[in-house]
């Protein structure tokens, strides 16, 4: 019995060895899964308001992508998850660095290029680390029989710390890439226009800097950021990125080329000369830990990590409200047509995993507006 109980507290002291975090995210470990190197078929189930699962069992996924009716998920440990017809793989991803296993880091952003179904050439953020350090970097991966694979480098050491590594990669309706860099957890980069952490960066898709940039010979399309992780347009092409702030105060911007969004020297409704106060915030009292984000119809659809729901924002009435709780910690968002798709992030190590947890779910938007 003694021995029994000397077992127990050893495990229980082993699985809370590893708490707290500076950030408003709180993201700290990985989390084993099961394999699923072999396709299975994924029976829909029905949940409230008509959210219904179409894939299970991921394992900390980041980022939805979708070709016609193909998924593709990014996983930070660094996979990708192809999901098609009901069936589920995970497919391989041969990177020429080592991914890093810092917390929020690993593999992240994901887009596929405008010519996909015929290049299969998608364009990647990760977090690596090798003699020189840690860095976050930009490339392209290109598909060969169900596997991933490095092809060309774009864009190398953006800042990366012990958290705060941004990685939402879009392209935008000019055509551009759009990557969200995070301020590598050292604040005053976000203020260094000769750093590209705490930055919104633009490139074209070889990875050249576009003439048009506001800042001449560089990357930097907007700067003064913590740690964004959150791109999408309206359909009049205005730009709007979402925001962790520092323990609150957590932003969505309506972004503008050259702007100073504020970080560190003035957060949620502060003001200064020359700095840009965010649309909306969720003030000095609550967090959202926004991440992906979606547009549709005036609105804007945000993940939640902490706050455990996808948020809408209306950007005519300036109202917000929960449109979808009850699945944890929500990563990432994609609006198609009618359907809103999310994903569910419980095994970061953060959230509180559910039976074949992480999923990725799908739900009609007439029926969220029916909720309101």
């Amino acid at each position: 019995m003694k021995r029994l109980i000397a077992v127990c507290i050893f495990l229980l002291i082993l699985g809370c060895s590893s708490v707290g975090c500076s950030s408003n995210e709180q993201e700290d470990s990985t989390a084993e899964q099961p394999d699923i190197n072999e396709a299975s078929n994924q029976p829909e189930e029905e949940h409230a308001a008509g959210i219904e699962v179409i894939a299970e069992n991921l394992e900390i996924p980041w980022s939805i992508e979708k070709a016609d009716d193909t998924f593709y998920l990014t996983e930070r440990p660094g996979s990708i998850i192809k999901v098609e017809n009901g069936e589920m793989k995970r497919q391989g991803v041969q990177l020429e660095k080592n991914i890093a296993t810092a917390a929020e880091a690993g593999l992240l952003g994901l887009v596929l290029a405008p010519d996909f179904s015929d290049s299969n050439l998608a364009f990647a953020y990760y977090t690596y680390e090798d003699s020189s350090g840690q860095f976050n970097r930009i490339v392209t991966l290109r598909l060969e029989d169900d596997s991933w694979r490095e092809e060309s480098l774009l864009l190398d050491q953006i800042p990366s710390g012990t958290y705060h590594h941004g990685g939402r990669l879009k392209i935008g309706p000019d055509e551009t890439l759009y990557a969200t860099a995070g301020d590598a957890s050292a604040p005053d980069l976000a203020q260094d226009l000769n750093s590209l952490g705490g930055s919104i960066l633009r490139m074209n898709l070889d990875g050249s800097i576009p003439e048009d940039n506001p800042l001449p010979d560089s990357y930097i399309y907007s700067y003064g950021h913590r740690n964004p992780q959150g791109l999408t347009w309206s359909s009049a092409g205005t730009l709007y990125s979402s925001e962790h702030g520092s323990s609150a105060n957590d932003e969505i911007n309506e972004i503008e080329g050259g702007q100073n969004y504020g970080w560190p020297s003035i957060q949620g409704t502060e003001e200064e000369e020359g700095m840009i106060t965010p649309l909306f915030t969720s003030g000095a009292a609550d967090t959202w830990a926004p991440s992906g984000m979606a547009y549709a119809n005036g609105k804007l659809y945000v993940a939640a990590l902490r706050g455990e729901a996808v948020i809408e924002f209306d950007l005519e009435t300036g109202e917000q409200r929960k449109v979808i709780t009850d699945y944890g910690r929500i990563r990432d968002v994609l609006i198609e047509d009618d359907t809103l798709y999310f994903i569910s992030n419980n095994t970061d190590g953060r959230g509180n995993p559910k039976e074949n947890d992480d999923k990725l779910y799908k739900v009609s938007l007439t029926e969220l507006i029916r909720s309101e």
